[in-house]
């Protein structure tokens, strides 16, 4: 699996507090069946994190994981939020995008009300070639309310990523009904971890899959899918065998 979706770099944000952190993270997150992981530090006004802090932070955490024999690869990437894009160049966006591709960025979702200028900022990342990855918006009570909200966004080329923590009912029934909805709708991509922290049930990649109940659908999610993001690919249509359960909207 590839998990897009992580706050494993130290003492950046509200993630990994110490390099020992990270390790026990990293550690986690391959006994899970986890190969690589993009480092999705926040960058807003609490979190103001520089390209370069990030930059640095995920060489040194991959040379000491080397060092220690731990096998994951950590990828350099940001977790933007839509407040804070409207600050940042094009080539400041570009170095926070998922494996600085340059192709996608994972931007936060607000976990309350709805920002009216989503959809220009869309459009905006759209028109610069970037397609926004929109981390968690099944916590939003908006689209837990009408979850087909996201449908429009997702036509005008956003793509979504889901928590494992939702999934699981972690976050509570609001947030697990409009996941569960979200899949059924066919408006996920991505399924993430979302890890904070070392030892957090809630951030158990595997346990999300295997509340899936659907192979096909769980390799879609957690490998196809982020190994396209990752390699600056299209994401790629479900395959018939994936869409064999449920009618999915394919974009």
């Amino acid at each position: 699996m590839i998990d897009l979706h992580s706050h494993i770099l130290a003492g950046i944000d509200d993630g990994a507090r110490t390099l020992d952190e990270s390790y026990e993270m990293a550690r986690a997150a391959v006994r899970e069946g986890v190969t690589a992981v993009a480092a999705t530090p926040h960058v807003r006004a609490d979190f103001p994190t520089r390209a370069e802090e990030m930059e640095s932070a995920v060489t040194t955490l991959n040379n000491h994981l080397a060092t220690n024999e731990i096998d994951l690869e950590v990828l350099p990437a940001g977790e933007v939020g839509l407040e804070w894009l409207d600050t940042m160049s094009q080539d400041e966006i570009k170095r926070f995008s998922i494996a600085q591709t340059g192709r996608y960025v994972l931007v936060e979702l607000p976990l309350i009300g709805w920002p009216l200028s989503l959809g220009a900022q869309v459009f905006t990342l759209r028109s610069a070639g970037i397609t926004p990855l929109l981390a968690h918006p099944e916590r939003n009570p908006e689209v837990q309310t009408n979850p087909a909200v996201l449908e429009h966004l997702v036509r005008s080329g956003a793509r979504v990523q889901v928590t494992a923590a939702s999934l699981q009912g972690r976050f509570g029934r609001r947030a697990h009904q409009a996941c569960r909805r979200l899949l059924e709708l066919g408006l996920v991509h991505v399924l993430a971890s979302d890890a904070h922290a070392p030892g957090a049930r809630d951030s158990s990649l595997a346990q999300a899959v295997a509340a899936l109940r659907d192979d096909g659908l769980a390799r879609y999610l957690t490998r196809e899918v982020p190994a396209a993001i990752v390699s600056g690919e299209p994401v790629p249509f479900r395959s018939a065998e994936n869409r064999r359960r449920r009618r999915f909207i394919l974009f």
